[in-house]
C-alpha cells in the first residue's frame, strides 16, 4: 500500500512538472512575440502615393530600407527609395527608429530566454529534490534504518545538586562501568537494570546523564514514548539493534525514559503492538551477560502501572526512589542556579517558601527572577526577585504544592502524625516528609491481618489526629483516605479477613470505625511525642524512621 502510494506520489510531481513547462513555454512566446513581431503591412509605391493624396498620413518612420506610414487605420511601410523622399518629408513629421531599440529587443529576448532556461533548471531540481524525499520515505518505510548512535555526557554530579541518597546508591554502578574488570575477577553481579522512580521534575533524566558523566561511558538516550512509536511496527528488530550496538560500545548505558509508557502491566485491555515491544525489552534484559559491562537506567514517575515482569529479579533489581527536595536539598539546589548570576539572596529563605518545589521549578525560579531584576534596571538578583515572581512560577506549575506558614503547621502535624503511628506500629518507612511519604513496601508473600490494619491506620493518622487537634478536616487528607479504603476493600473481598469470612459493605464499614477508635486512643497517648515530631517537620522537612524512633524512646 505505502509502495503504491509513493509511486502515484512520484507521477503526480511529474505530471505537474510537464503542465508548468509547457505553461511557461506559451508564456515565452506570447512575450517574444509581442515584442519581435512587425505590425506593419507592406505596400507598393502606388499605394503610398495614393495615401499622400488622401492626406491621411500622420508621421514617417524610418526604419532601416523602410519607411513606416503611420496613419489612423494602421501602419504601413514601403521601400524608402521607392517614394519621393522630398516630397514625403517635407509634408510629414519624419521619426528615426533607432538601432538601439533593436538591441534593446533582442536583449529583451535574451534575458527572457535566460530566466526560462533558470526556471526550467530550477523546477527541475526541485522535482529531483521531492522525488529524492518521496524515495527516502519510501525507502524508510521499509527499512527505517536510523542509525543508533550514542551521546557523550558532559553533565557530572557537580551539576545536581542535592540527592545525597541517591549518589551514594549509584556510587557502585559509576565504579563497576569505570573498571568492569574488577568485579568481574571477584565474581560480583551487579545490577542489569535501575529503576529512577520520582515524580516529574525532580530530575531523573539528569541523573542518568550524570552517571553516564561520572562513569565516562556512551550513553543511549530513548524515550518510552518514542520507543514504542519507532519500534513496535519494526518488530522485535529494533529493539534488538539498541541493545547490540550497546554491546559493541559497552561499557555503556542505556536509558529509558518514561519507561510506563512501554511497560505498562499487560491485562484487560490489550495492545499487540506495546506488548510485542515490552516482550522483546524483557527478553533482551533476559540475554544479557552479567559481565556485558551495559546497564540499563528507566525512569518513571508511574510504577504502579509497569508490569509485574518487568521488575522482577534479573530485570531492574534496584529501584532508587527520588522524591522532592527537602529544605537541605533546596538549598543546595539554589547555589548551585545562583552559583554564576551576581546575587545578593537570602537563600535560606527562599528555600523556606519553596516547600514543594522541584529542582526543574527552582531552575525555573532563578531564572524568572534573574529576569525581574534586568527588568528593575539592576545587576544583581535580589530576594525580592523570588517573591516578585514566585506566584507566576506557580500559576505555571499547578501540581507543585505552596504552603503558608499555617498550612505549612497543618501538614506539618497531618504527616508527623502518620511518622508517629507508622513508628509505634512498626510500619516501615524510608522517609516521611511535608510534601511526601515513602512507606516501604512489603515484599512477603505473606502478609497477617494486623499488618494490613496498622498500615490502614498509618493512613488515616493524619486526618484523625488533625480532626481531634484543629476540630476541623482538610482536603490534604483525601490520598491518605482513598489508600486506606481500597486496603480495606482487600482486607474484606480480597483476603476475606472479615469475622466469620462474611463478605459485606458492612463489614468495610465496621473495619473503618474500628481503626479510627483505635486512633483516636493511640493518638491521644502519643500527644507529646506527635508535637515534637511535628516541630521536627517543621524546621528539617523530613524525618527518618530512625529519628522518629529515638524522639519516642526519648519519651517512654
Amino acid at each position: 500500500m505505502a509502495t503504491t502510494q509513493h509511486f502515484k506520489e512520484k507521477l503526480f510531481v511529474q505530471k505537474n512538472l510537464k503542465i508548468i513547462i509547457g505553461l511557461l513555454a506559451v508564456l515565452l512566446l506570447l512575450v517574444t512575440f509581442s515584442l519581435l513581431r512587425d505590425d506593419a503591412t507592406l505596400i507598393t509605391h502606388k499605394q503610398a502615393n495614393a495615401l499622400y493624396k488622401k492626406n491621411t498620413i500622420q508621421k514617417l518612420v524610418i526604419d532601416g530600407d523602410y519607411v513606416r506610414l503611420v496613419t489612423p487605420s494602421g501602419v504601413y511601410k514601403v521601400y524608402k527609395d521607392a517614394i519621393n523622399k522630398n516630397a514625403f518629408f517635407s509634408k510629414y513629421p519624419v521619426e528615426v527608429k533607432s538601432s538601439n531599440e533593436e538591441v534593446y529587443n533582442i536583449l529583451t529576448f535574451l534575458f527572457l530566454l535566460g530566466a526560462f532556461a533558470y526556471l526550467i533548471r530550477y523546477i527541475d531540481k526541485s522535482r529531483q529534490q521531492q522525488l529524492e524525499r518521496i524515495e527516502a520515505v519510501q525507502e524508510g518505510s521499509k527499512t527505517q534504518d536510523s542509525p543508533i548512535r550514542p551521546i557523550t555526557s558532559t553533565v557530572t554530579f557537580k551539576d545536581v545538586a542535592g540527592i545525597k541518597d541517591v549518589k551514594e546508591e549509584l556510587e557502585e554502578i559509576i565504579d563497576f562501568l569505570r573498571e568492569p574488570q574488577k568485579y568481574r575477577e571477584l565474581d560480583i553481579r551487579l545490577p542489569k537494570g535501575v529503576l529512577l522512580v520520582g515524580p516529574p521534575g525532580v530530575g531523573k533524566t539528569l541523573i542518568s546523564k550524570a552517571v553516564a558523566g561520572e562513569a565516562g561511558v556512551p550513553f543511549f538516550y530513548q524515550s518510552g514514548a518514542s520507543f514504542v512509536h519507532i519500534y513496535v511496527g519494526m518488530g522485535a528488530k529494533r529493539v534488538s539493534e539498541l541493545f547490540q550496538k550497546a554491546k559493541q560500545y559497552a561499557p555503556s548505558i542505556i536509558f529509558i525514559d518514561e519507561i510506563d509508557a512501554v511497560g505498562k502491566s499487560r491485562g484487560e485491555f490489550r495492545n499487540d503492538e506495546r506488548e510485542a515491544t515490552l516482550n522483546q525489552l524483557l527478553t533482551e534484559m533476559d540475554g544479557f551477560e552479567e559481565s556485558s559491562g551495559v546497564i540499563v537506567i528507566g525512569a518513571t514517575n508511574k510504577i504502579d502501572v509497569l508490569d509485574e515482569a518487568l521488575l522482577r529479579a534479573g530485570r531492574f533489581d534496584r529501584r532508587i526512589h527520588i522524591s522532592l527536595p527537602d529544605l537541605d536539598d533546596r538549598k543546595k539546589t539554589l547555589e548551585l542556579y545562583l552559583a554564576h548570576k551576581p546575587h545578593n539572596v537570602d537563600i535560606d529563605a527562599i528555600a523556606r517558601m519553596t516547600v514543594g518545589f522541584n529542582s526543574a521549578a527552582l531552575d525555573t525560579l532563578t531564572n524568572e527572577a534573574a529576569i525581574h531584576a534586568m527588568r528593575e534596571g539592576r545587576s544583581v538578583v535580589e530576594t525580592s526577585d523570588f517573591e516578585a515572581v514566585k506566584e507566576k512560577v506557580l500559576l505555571g506549575k499547578r501540581k507543585i504544592m505552596s504552603f503558608t506558614e499555617e498550612e505549612r503547621k497543618i501538614q506539618a502535624f497531618y504527616q508527623g502524625a502518620k511518622a508517629v503511628v507508622a513508628t509505634w506500629l512498626d510500619v516501615e518507612f524510608e522517609k516521611i516528609g511535608i510534601v511526601n511519604t515513602r512507606l516501604i513496601m512489603q515484599e512477603h508473600e505473606i502478609l497477617s491481618r494486623s499488618t494490613l490494619l496498622n498500615r490502614i491506620k498509618v493512613y488515616l493518622a493524619g486526618s484523625v489526629a488533625t480532626q481531634m487537634h484543629f476540630n476541623e478536616q482538610f482536603t490534604n487528607a483525601s490520598e491518605d483516605i482513598l489508600h486506606a479504603k481500597e486496603l480495606i476493600r482487600k482486607v474484606i473481598y480480597e483476603y476475606a479477613m472479615s469475622e466469620n469470612f462474611v463478605v459485606s459493605s458492612v463489614e468495610e464499614e465496621v473495619l473503618m470505625k474500628e481503626s479510627v477508635a483505635e486512633l483516636k486512643a493511640l493518638l491521644k497517648r502519643l500527644d507529646g511525642a506527635l508535637a515534637q515530631v511535628s516541630d521536627y517537620l517543621l524546621t528539617h522537612e523530613n524525618i527518618t524512621h530512625e529519628a522518629c524512633r529515638k524522639i519516642l524512646l526519648e519519651i517512654f
